[in-house]
């Protein structure tokens, strides 16, 4: 019997950890014709706003309630993905993991307000929060739909 119980515990952890499934977010989007984060820049040359689908992976997750991510570009940037309506939100453990999001790329100005509440959300020190003392021209994501792979 303890042999039987050892057996079924290890099938049921080796196939545990076969099994990747796909989390989706809002809108079912898939990852077909994504373009990667990096080469999105190029792609708004001169917009102010683009409707694609982008892939990319995730820098950083507002620690409140998940309500925002931060997804790697190029040198080092970070482009804020947020989520249309506060429709959904994403899971707060995701940083490292590849996203897929689907929705409108933009070009704006960010007010200092808003920074220094993002810089909150994602757990800054008052110190920190307190430097922010500029707005700053920055390409944001307003997502329909996410799909963690």
């Amino acid at each position: 019997m303890k042999k039987l119980i050892i057996f079924i515990f290890a099938v049921v952890i080796s196939s545990s950890s076969y099994a990747q499934t796909n989390a989706h977010f809002g809108k079912e989007i898939n990852d077909k014709k994504a373009i990667e984060a990096k080469a999105l820049p190029e792609k708004m040359a001169g917009k102010e706003e683009l409707a694609t689908k982008v892939t990319g992976t995730v820098e950083s997750v507002c620690q409140v309630k998940g309500c925002w991510m931060k997804v790697k570009m190029d040198n080092g940037e970070t482009m804020r993905v947020m989520f249309r309506d506060y429709a959904f939100f994403v899971p707060k453990d995701i940083a490292g993991k590849t996203v897929v999001f689907e929705g409108d790329a933009q070009l704006k100005t960010v007010p200092v307000e808003h920074l220094q509440h993002y810089a909150k959300d994602a757990g800054k020190s008052d110190e920190e929060i307190a430097k922010i003392t500029e707005p700053k021209k920055e390409m944001t994501f307003i997502a329909d739909g996410v799909l963690v792979k």
